[in-house]
């Protein structure tokens, strides 16, 4: 009966080991998921307020040009010159519609 017993018993503590290893990557798994949902999360944050920055910077780069600054004047223009276009454009298509 023991020779019987002896390689049941063997496998039954590698099913035990191979479980106990499906339970540990399954954690693995639920927490490279956490890790990687809250790393998207930030992500778009760090993105959002790089956005913004670069935004504020444009618009501070303008007012110092505007208020006299010697660089970035032609810059300046160039926005400006654009910011125009885009105006008429509107209007083009305004009296279009009519």
């Amino acid at each position: 009966m023991n020779k019987i017993n002896q390689p049941i018993k063997i496998l039954e503590e590698k099913i035990i080991v191979l479980l106990n290893k499906l339970k540990e990557n399954h954690l693995d798994l639920v927490r490279s998921k956490d890790l990687q949902s809250s790393l998207v999360l930030e992500n778009k944050i760090l993105k959002d307020k790089i956005l913004k920055l670069e935004n504020d910077n444009e618009s501070l780069k303008v007012a110092n040009n505007l208020l006299g600054s010697s660089q970035g004047n032609s810059q300046t223009k160039t926005k400006i010159n654009n910011l125009i276009k885009e105006v008429d454009y509107c209007i083009q298509q305004l009296s279009e519609m009519n």
